[in-house]
């Protein structure tokens, strides 16, 4: 027995190191050529280079479009994580603490909303966008992203909410604390845990967005960064080595917040799954 268990738990590490390396070997590989020129990467495409070309990552840095487009898309994500988890917040506290008739039919529809592909929408969506003149403004981006970010954000709250005492809301209302007044005082503390977790989904999801950018923005000074990955990538499609140069850069802010904000993400969502 201890023989099987030990047999399984090298092969659940070897599969663990086999899915690592999938993901670490190709970013390892790209930073690299990142260092040499063109035709060295065509020539010596797996070494390391004779000579490091530290310019292809020095120009980009030097960039101010590459910097704008990282402000840009850091600026609309934080808008669209305050929209989804304040919405959601509010919604996910009715559908949770409230028993009113309907309630889980409108529940229903929010999850509904999970099945609900963006694609569909890309007409509609851009006919209502420039009736509002929202086209080349940043909420044309992040009201959008934060309606289909809701479906996901409600469902993970509701569930949060739904976990604490009813004994706690009581006691607060016998202390004369109103429900809105337990909902912000009271509620929200307690789930840290759930919003830091549906922020830091809401985040990476607004990063990784490209198809709604590239709808909603013609103004080059709104890029995003996806967007400025595949504008670069078409302008210097014949330099390989300043391609991955940039996309390598372009991952940097995204890798540095998941590591950092990895420990919340597992955080909440373990805790989610403990409390319910």
């Amino acid at each position: 027995m201890n023989a099987r268990g030990a047999a399984r738990g090298l092969s659940l590490h070897a599969v663990i190191w086999l899915i690592g390396a999938f993901v670490v070997v190709p970013l390892i590989y790209a930073v690299i050529s990142g260092f040499k020129s063109t035709g060295e990467l065509t020539t010596n495409p797996f070494g390391l280079p004779e000579r490091w070309k530290a310019g292809n990552y020095a120009g980009i840095l030097g960039d101010g479009m590459f910097w704008r487009q990282i402000a840009n898309s850091a600026g609309i994500a934080i808008g669209t994580t305050l929209c989804t988890v304040a919405v959601a917040a509010m919604a996910a506290f009715v559908l949770a603490r409230y028993a009113f008739r309907g309630r889980e039919l409108f529940y229903t529809l929010f999850t509904i909303g999970l099945m609900f592909p963006f694609a569909v929408a890309v007409l509609p969506l851009f006919l209502m966008l420039r009736n509002f003149d929202l086209l080349d403004n940043p909420l044309g981006v992040i009201l959008p992203q934060a309606a289909f970010g809701l479906p996901m954000t409600i469902i993970i709250l509701r569930g949060f909410f739904r976990t604490i005492p009813a004994e706690i809301e009581e006691a607060a209302i016998v202390d004369g604390c109103g429900k809105f007044r337990f909902f912000w005082k009271i509620l929200l503390p307690m789930a840290r845990p759930a919003l830091g977790t549906v922020s830091v989904l809401a985040i990476v999801t607004s990063w990784n967005n490209f198809f709604l950018p590239l709808l909603v923005f013609n103004d080059p000074k709104w890029q995003t960064i996806p967007v400025g990955v595949q504008q670069f990538q078409g302008q210097y499609s014949t330099d390989y080595a300043l391609v991955l140069a940039y996309i390598v850069l372009a991952m940097v802010p995204a890798l540095a917040f998941y590591a950092v904000a990895e420990r919340q993400l597992i955080g909440g969502l373990t805790a989610g799954a403990t409390k319910g």
